[in-house]
């Protein structure tokens, strides 16, 4: 037999990235409202918090339910640095002149 010069592939599966628990399975009911809870046991086991982000996505034979990731918090100074104006403060009136200065320029 000619050699090839590749690796035998390992048929093992590598661990998955998050603690190993038992499988649950549950029975929930879906309210008037189109509202589906959650056991809190998986809610404490993932993190889901109230006001977590769900995209639902329909596949053939049902829905996959996708968590989005927590979004980092930022301060008030992370916000207004990404403004990039480093000038003096202006009042919401000079704004205001300015705009209509702009869109007075802009026209033929």
């Amino acid at each position: 037999m000619a050699r090839t010069g590749l690796k035998p592939v390992s048929t093992e599966l590598a661990s998955p990235p998050w603690p190993s628990y038992p499988c649950l399975t549950v029975k929930t009911r879906l309210s008037s409202k189109g509202q589906l809870v959650l056991p809190k046991v998986l809610r404490e086991r993932h993190g889901w918090k109230e006001g977590t982000e769900v995209e639902v996505e329909e596949v053939e034979g049902g829905v996959l339910l996708h968590f989005a990731p927590p979004t980092p918090s930022a301060s008030l100074d992370d916000l207004l640095g990404c403004t990039g104006y480093r000038g003096p403060r202006r009042s919401l009136r000079d704004m205001q002149e300015a705009i209509v200065r702009g869109a007075r320029a802009g026209r033929p």
